[in-house]
């Protein structure tokens, strides 16, 4: 007789797990707006590494991620419920720590978690910009990334063979252009961002050379502006949580794809290096 694999009645398909930085409510709205039919999404939180109170994030916040005891707790957790794959909504950590960071922090987060597979947000958009077939992206970022954090991330993806064709951050309006970055996120800046207002805004300074657009922070919400920025402005377009949902699901075994949320659903996780 065959030997069959028990499935919970709620997440029959697969069990996705994820770790979100304080007080963001962003990931868990998208993924489960974008998760097919079967998936569920299961969430653990860990304090920013940022210092309160300021902008600074210390002499190593690639180091204090890995190291956080929020994080240890939550893939402990999180790996006892027989989950299928988990990923760090945090591509800050990733931005900071270079390109080994995503592949150290996954292999330190699975044995944490029980042997359930790990994965980063900023690995996934990687992994979706070589799916998609994009090489010059137009970075889109969150109005509390400050200067360090966008250095970091054109670092990042230049590292990784991409040639970034330029990064804008996403405007609030005139309230709060004179805040610093940590006030906007401390002040609930996320709560104020409009899909139609990221759509007009990506659509107005996308460069000509981009062939295609990356929109960083999964705080920033974006998934219902995927379909529209495609549809307007031909070519693919990825986010963070889109990335990280649409990785974990591969990952996962599961190739059904996320309705009206752009073309990265219909592919396969690609195996070919983006270096060239």
């Amino acid at each position: 007789m065959a030997e069959t694999t028990w499935r919970p009645a709620a997440g029959w398909r697969a069990r996705l797990g994820i770790l979100v930085i304080d007080k963001d409510t962003v990931p868990e709205v998208e993924f489960q707006a974008m998760a097919p039919d079967g998936v569920t999404v299961h969430t653990a939180r860990f304090a920013s590494p940022r210092q309160s109170g300021s902008g600074s994030y210390g002499d190593d916040p690639a180091r204090t991620v890995v190291e956080s005891p929020d994080i240890a707790t939550g893939l402990d957790y999180l790996g006892r419920i027989g989950l299928d794959a988990i990923t760090l909504c945090f591509v800050t950590g990733s931005f900071f720590g270079g390109l080994g960071f995503d592949d150290d922090f996954a292999a330190k987060a699975a044995e944490k978690a029980h042997g359930c597979q790990v994965t980063t947000a900023a690995g996934a958009i990687r992994a979706a910009l070589t799916a998609t077939g994009t090489r010059r992206p137009f970075l889109v970022a969150p109005p509390w990334f400050n200067d360090l954090i966008a250095t970091h991330a054109l670092r990042y993806f230049g590292d990784a063979g991409f040639a970034p064709s330029g990064l804008v951050r996403y405007d609030l309006g005139t309230a709060w252009r004179d805040r610093e970055p940590w006030q906007v996120w401390d002040a609930n800046g996320q709560q104020e961002v409009r899909t139609d207002e990221l759509y007009r805004q990506v659509r107005a300074l996308v460069p000509a050379d981009a062939d295609g657009i990356a929109v960083l922070g999964n705080g920033l919400l974006a998934a219902d502006a995927v379909a529209p920025l495609e549809a307007d402005l031909g070519m693919p377009v990825v986010t963070s949580n889109q990335a990280a949902l649409w990785h974990c699901l591969r990952a996962s075994g599961v190739s059904a794809g996320a309705t009206g949320y752009g073309r990265l659903f219909d592919l396969p996780l690609a195996t070919e290096s983006v270096r060239v």
